[in-house]
């Protein structure tokens, strides 16, 4: 039976740039429309953040109720060692491989996550997830300025909910340091389609993201989102007939 939706879909940005918001306008969207549009089938969502918010409340336990070293981040909000980010990867890969074998293959399973070049950039991100994965991924780079990262980041927090996927943030000096150097460019400056990543070629596709598409949702964001899942869908199709 061939395929009819994108098994694995990496998605991947600076913070703020919309792939949450993506993600939301995917769910609101009928299943059948979703699949035919989209080529988005029923969606399993692995994100990083979810981990990294909860090292963060598990150091401020041990620190504060215990009296124990922190055993992730620094009180300031920093990552120990940059190793971590890659346990981050390896984290998710490992969350796929359990879910992969409980649950029928049926589903778009989503990889969110976002890299700066301060530590490692995507480049060393993508080598530690599973062949597994990158054999069967497809990559959609949601494309905004590290101005419109800051700007965006700014505006969606909430301090009531800072755990929240759609109303975290990070404070300006944290951003800056993480994630105004971004080496998505030269990560994928090698074919304008395809990132070659342990051997495999995964395809991708830039989403251009700086008139902030995404806020506002509606048929804008679909029309786009529609205009380069396709053109992925075709890359991704035409690497699986090789």
């Amino acid at each position: 039976m061939p395929e009819i939706f994108f098994p694995v879909l990496i998605l991947n940005a600076r913070p703020a740039a919309g792939k949450s918001e993506i993600l939301h306008a995917l769910k609101t969207a009928p299943l059948d429309e979703r699949i035919k549009r989209f080529h988005i089938g029923p969606l399993h969502i692995l994100d990083d953040f979810p981990i990294l918010w909860s090292w963060f409340e598990e150091d401020h336990l041990l620190e504060t109720v215990f009296h124990l070293p922190r055993l992730h981040t620094t009180a300031d909000g920093y990552f120990l060692t940059d190793d971590l980010w890659h346990l981050l990867i390896q984290r998710l890969s490992l969350e796929y491989k359990k879910w992969r074998r409980d649950t029928p293959k049926d589903h778009t399973v989503v990889f969110e996550f976002s890299r700066g070049a301060e530590h490692g950039g995507y480049e060393t991100a993508y080598k530690h997830l599973s062949h597994e994965i990158l054999r069967l991924a497809a990559c959609l780079y949601v494309d905004v300025t590290y101005e419109e990262s800051l700007r965006k980041n700014r505006a969606r927090f909430n301090p009531e909910r800072p755990d929240s996927i759609l109303e975290h943030a990070l404070p300006d000096e944290r951003l800056e340091r993480l994630y105004r150097d971004d080496d998505w460019e030269s990560f994928s400056s090698g074919d304008p389609h395809y990132l070659s990543i342990q051997d495999i070629q995964v395809p991708f596709v830039n989403f251009e993201n700086d008139d902030d598409v995404t806020s506002n949702g509606g048929e804008a964001l679909f029309k786009r989102l529609e205009e380069r899942l396709s053109t992925l869908w075709s890359l991704w199709q035409r690497r699986l007939a090789v």
